[in-house]
């Protein structure tokens, strides 16, 4: 089985469902000639010209409302937004539109667009290059949010969200693209967009992360076990709406402790969610707080590399948190 990259993988993807459909087709900014600004289209538009690779203007609010034409009319459309800090113009079509098309239509429309989002720090890409938005979607009920972690994932999520009949956002994280290999088949595979993924076992603590951060939410759970002895169970959540509360709510029946880790802003994110349903559903399951390691709450991520080294989750914040949550 071939090693493969984080972007490498969405590119066969990309591919591989193209081939197999040929109403499926790619729209954006620079996804055409130049194979998008990190290479994830590179390739396609040889393969299968510009009337289905299609390089727009830089206007994202049009990238989105035309494509929701376009799975209105039965097309299945991959939108790509370059930088999540940009789908700002967007925001109409995809929760006024697509969010509510099956809903506002008694179920008799639907609307299977995939919407590709560049997100995420690390990168000393600044205030304009580097934001985390999930949570301004997952908030959003008729909206698939994806977040994969793995280059395996990352194949395998993408194909089944463009064979998805919902409207699909698909963040994926610019650090991940070349900084890990992995196994990936070649051959066709869908990964399940309902289910969060328990990539440790463990019975002394469940933590719970996605893309990025659940990399360095591994790191934290090897050294724990590694120096402290302690047992880490960690899932990955891979969709971030619909949540998989079973997956999380067993693990915290057998831990009893819960720690959550997100790149995006503390108040009002994605643990505070998880926060609340395992304190309404498991609050007697619980031997100490749940904690949250997250992005402060600061308008912006700085663009200075120590400046944004103490805004981001980090491994040697995750252990802290695991640490306070054991001994409380």
């Amino acid at each position: 089985m071939p090693l493969s990259t984080y972007i490498d993988a969405i590119n066969a993807a990309l591919g591989e469902e193209m081939r197999r459909d040929e109403k499926v087709y790619i729209i954006g900014e620079d996804v055409g000639v130049m194979g998008g600004a990190f290479k994830a289209t590179k390739g396609l538009i040889e393969e299968f010209g510009p009337e289905r690779v299609i390089d727009s203007p830089l206007a994202e609010g049009i990238i989105v409302s035309s494509s929701i034409g376009a799975a209105m009319a039965g097309m299945r459309p991959v939108a790509e937004i370059q930088f999540v800090d940009f789908v700002t113009p967007a925001m109409d079509a995809i929760t006024q539109q697509a969010a509510k098309l099956r809903y506002r239509s008694a179920g008799t429309q639907t609307c299977p667009l995939t919407v590709r989002l560049c997100y995420g720090g690390g990168v000393q890409g600044g205030m304009y290059h580097s934001q985390t938005n999930t949570t301004w979607f997952a908030h959003e009920p008729g909206l698939r949010v994806l977040a994969p972690s793995t280059p395996y994932d990352a194949k395998g999520m993408l194909k089944a969200a463009i064979r998805d009949d919902n409207p699909c956002l698909y963040f994926e994280h610019k650090k991940l693209y070349r900084s890990i290999k992995e196994e990936v088949p070649a051959e066709d595979y869908v990964v399940s967009l309902d289910k969060a993924a328990v990539r440790t076992t463990g019975s002394d603590l469940t933590v719970v992360s996605y893309g990025y951060t659940m990399g360095l939410t591994l790191q934290a759970v090897e050294k724990m076990k590694n120096d402290h002895g302690i047992n880490v169970e960690a899932i990955d959540l891979r969709t971030l709406n619909p949540i998989d509360k079973d997956t999380i709510l067993e693990s915290v029946a057998k831990t009893n402790r819960l720690v959550i880790v997100q790149e995006d802003h503390r108040t009002l994110g994605i643990g505070s969610e998880i926060a609340a349903f395992v304190a309404e559903e498991a609050f007697d399951c619980l031997d100490a707080p749940i904690l949250r390691v997250a992005a402060p709450d600061v308008p912006a991520i700085p663009f200075s590399a120590p400046l944004e080294k103490f805004y981001m989750p980090s491994v040697e914040k995750i252990m802290t948190a695991m640490e306070r949550c054991v001994q409380y």
